[in-house]
């Protein structure tokens, strides 16, 4: 499940660093988004634990919020990795 989660929060990251949008509530959608692409793609299913796997990329976000920089851009350097 590990890897699931990883997979979301980078493509999370991906949508977030696209559009520009980086507050609670875009992560939260671009979270669902994500989730919605893998299972569309068959790598999630129903039978997964979709709720442990949004809460625990949500809980990602305060690290995340840490990686844009005053003026709203992303700090390349840690926004990709952690």
């Amino acid at each position: 499940m590990e890897i699931e989660i990883e997979k979301i929060l980078s493509l999370t990251k991906k949508k977030m660093n696209e559009s520009g949008a980086y507050s609670r509530e875009a992560f939260e959608q671009f979270v669902e988004e994500a989730i919605d692409y893998y299972l569309q793609k068959g790598e999630l299913s129903d039978d997964d634990n979709l709720e442990f796997i949004e809460d625990q990329v949500m809980e990602m976000y305060d690290v995340v919020k840490e990686t844009i920089s005053d003026d709203g851009g992303i700090n390349e350097e840690t926004f990709y990795n952690f």
